[in-house]
């Protein structure tokens, strides 16, 4: 059922919507959450990109997770696609099935990380829905964004010659959630304190990468947001563009806190190459482009990194280690089935 109701009494969900969500829909054509639908005019000359993610407790978090970083991770893994497509966002829908024991005192902090996120990313709420469930908690936003007519970053456009680029580091997240669930593994690498937070908080609230947008557009020949793993997802991206991709695992950035670990697990490479969560963008880029593209990134605060290059072949992906031997990857890429 949708947020507007036809009740002539207004009910508990009602409050729970004008409380917590009504003060997210900052847009016009939101309505105040009072009807049963929105309305957006695309801004003229572009293009609407769409995009629905689901994050499930349990799955794609943990149940005691703070709720104000469930939120933004929910938002957050949305707007890195539209961060690949070269897609500015405009607004999202939001989907809640709550158990019976979720209350005010969860509500309140999620709605809380849910509107600062809104702001900051320029992203007001247009609807959604509420629901009970058995369990476990899900959550699923549906995004709107909008490039210029015809720009839109797609997965294929990749051609033998190309670079192989990644913004930020890769394989944080991984980790992080491997401490989450076993904190005694930081000690068993060698992290400091500082290092173990930094891996726990990638995998907690991905950065998504909006900031390069534009830059994108002008420069990628193909581009996707890295969720699945890094490997996982420039096969797909390589599947797609009808290609191949070499890649250099010594040349794929890492944190302080990822390098530590390696140092001491050499084994962590495939963990950090095939881990989820990463929320970074994987693009390939025509040679002559690299620089422009990681000048105009460096200046909107992004590090992006050429890690490999575009070849002749029909969607492998090969990474190949310190010896310049391909790298065997028991499980290239996360799946939810």
């Amino acid at each position: 059922m949708a947020w507007a109701k036809d009740h002539p009494i207004e009910s508990d969900e009602d409050r729970l919507i004008a409380r917590y969500f009504k003060p997210l829909a900052t847009h016009p054509g939101a309505f105040g959450l009072t009807d049963d639908a929105a309305v957006i005019a695309p801004p003229a000359g572009c293009d609407l990109v769409l995009k629905t993610d689901g994050i499930i407790g349990g799955v794609h978090f943990f149940p005691d997770d703070p709720p104000d970083t469930i939120a933004k991770k929910a938002l957050r893994v949305n707007l890195s696609d539209l961060a690949a497509k070269g897609a500015r966002p405009l607004g999202f829908l939001l989907t809640l099935a709550l158990p019976k024991e979720i209350g005010e005192a969860w509500l309140a902090p999620f709605a809380r990380g849910l509107s600062a996120d809104a702001e900051l990313f320029g992203c007001p709420l247009f609807g959604g829905d509420t629901d009970r469930t058995p369990g476990p908690i899900t959550i699923s936003i549906a995004v709107l964004g909008a490039v210029p007519h015809g720009t839109m970053v797609r997965r294929a456009g990749a051609i033998p010659g190309d670079r192989v680029v990644v913004t930020g580091t890769i394989g944080d997240a991984a980790l992080g959630l491997a401490l989450r669930r076993d904190p005694a593994t930081g000690q068993r690498w060698g992290l400091t304190r500082d290092q173990e937070d930094h891996l726990r908080q990638r995998y907690l609230v991905p950065q998504p990468r909006n900031a390069v947008a534009a830059a994108l557009r002008a420069h990628a020949s193909a581009a996707m947001d890295v969720s699945d793993g890094l490997a996982g997802d420039l096969a797909k991206l390589c599947r797609a563009s009808g290609v191949a991709a070499e890649i250099a695992c010594a040349d794929v950035p890492l944190s302080d806190a990822a390098r530590a670990a390696l140092a001491k697990d050499p084994t962590l490479i495939e963990t950090i190459v095939t881990g989820g969560d990463d929320y970074e963008v994987l693009a390939t880029v025509p040679a002559g482009k690299v620089a422009a593209l990681r000048q105009q990134a460096s200046a909107a605060g992004v590090a992006v990194t050429e890690i490999g290059k575009v070849v002749a072949g029909q969607g492998e992906a090969h990474f190949l280690g310190a010896d310049g031997q391909p790298l065997m990857l028991a499980h290239p890429s996360f799946s939810h089935f």
